[in-house]
């Protein structure tokens, strides 16, 4: 392991409510004409809206400038009289009041998907980990399927759904998985190979482009890198850096598993089954019940599965400096326990869902504090 750190960068998608009523109201047209349009885009509903960082290598700078970016639209919002929440679900939410962002593409979408394209209204964030050989990374992302469920565990934050308690920690994922091409991505031997699956897909009618290919990690579609799409949106800033520096250590050591192996072994193929298995159950209990061990194939406790797995990356978490703030951020998320139990811990004391949208707009707002940072 040489040479600097893969730069990472985020892409956050954000709820737009109501500050008022905590409900989710579109609103993202009026907000982004006050915006920076290099670093806010709109999203398929006019309730979301999206922001995009730089790429960075240090993850303290990535986290800063997530902060920024938040402060800036939680600021310009404020004055349009709505509030930012980034989670995976908001719990007051109407399907009826939804619309769609204008645009021929997302039209096609309401078009051929129709109410499932309406129900859309959940918000991810997307972690993508430099890597330019197009090749290498179809094998990477074909190989770290078995590690997405631990990560989307510990971004689970979407447990309310229209107004009811689903029962899961991330219900966003349930209601992800009925497109087309969600889930694990399968194996291919080459960027050609993937590129002509792309391809017949969109000659089949099902997809419109190649933007449309949902996998939970895949080849970026518009830049290079290797990008992780399964994770809920995010309240603490904490917890998107704890993912982006355990996805780029994931990344650093199966690209390096793919270098000394043998083409054969480099190409094995990681069961699609049990990948979606594991991440029904993370979705299912978060970090407050069992996950699938990636290694062994079979349930452990939550924290035991994460303690794990960043121990198995110490050295390339290690290599590019970042140990001890992710196995301290790592500590934190254990002990704080998931978005999801925080949210219902909300809704208990009062039953107010609107106390569970107060706690996440406030969550939203926090930033990332000077305590997480390691000492000098």
């Amino acid at each position: 392991m040489t040479g600097s750190p893969s730069m990472v960068g985020v892409e956050e998608e954000f709820h737009l409510v109501d500050v008022r009523t905590r409900h989710l109201v579109p609103g993202s047209e009026s907000l982004l004409d006050i915006l920076p349009r290099d670093s806010f885009t709109k999203e398929l509903h006019c309730s979301t809206i999206e922001s995009n960082s730089r790429p960075f290598h240090c993850l303290e700078e990535l986290a800063r400038q997530l902060g920024e970016l938040r402060e800036t639209v939680i600021g310009e919002a404020a004055e349009l009289g709505l509030g930012v929440v980034a989670a995976g679900s908001v719990p007051l939410a109407d399907v009826g009041q939804a619309r769609i962002s204008p645009g021929p593409r997302y039209a096609r979408m309401l078009r051929d998907y129709q109410h499932l394209t309406r129900e859309q209204l959940i918000c991810g964030t997307h972690v993508h980990v430099e890597l330019a050989d197009r090749d290498l990374a179809i094998l990477v992302s074909h190989r770290l399927g078995p590690w997405a469920p631990p990560l989307l565990a510990l971004s689970a934050s979407s447990p309310y759904w229209l107004g009811a308690d689903t029962g899961y920690a991330s219900y966003r994922t349930m209601v992800w998985r009925r497109w087309p091409t969600a889930g694990p991505m399968a194996g291919y031997d080459s960027a050609a190979a993937y590129e002509r699956m792309i391809d017949a897909l969109i000659r089949s009618g099902v997809i419109g482009d190649a933007g449309m290919i949902y996998f939970d990690i895949r080849p970026s579609a518009h830049v290079p890198t290797v990008e992780l799409r399964i994770c809920d949106s995010c309240p603490r800033v904490a917890d998107i850096v704890l993912v982006a520096g355990l996805f780029r250590a994931l990344v650093s050591r199966e690209l390096q598993s793919v270098r000394r192996e043998p083409y054969g072994a480099a190409a094995r193929e990681v069961s699609l089954e049990a990948v979606r298995a594991a991440t029904w159950q993370a979705a299912r209990t978060g970090l407050e019940g069992a996950l699938v061990d990636p290694v062994r194939g079979v349930p452990d406790r939550a924290c035991r599965v994460i303690e794990r797995m960043v121990q198995g990356l110490r050295p390339h978490l290690e290599q590019t400096g970042d140990w001890t703030l992710v196995s301290g951020l790592a500590r934190e998320a254990l002990r704080r326990g998931s978005s999801a139990r925080r949210q219902r811990a909300a809704y208990a004391r009062r039953g107010r869902l609107a106390d569970v949208v107060d706690l996440l707009l406030a969550e939203t707002r926090s930033g990332f504090a000077t305590s997480h940072r390691p000492a000098a």
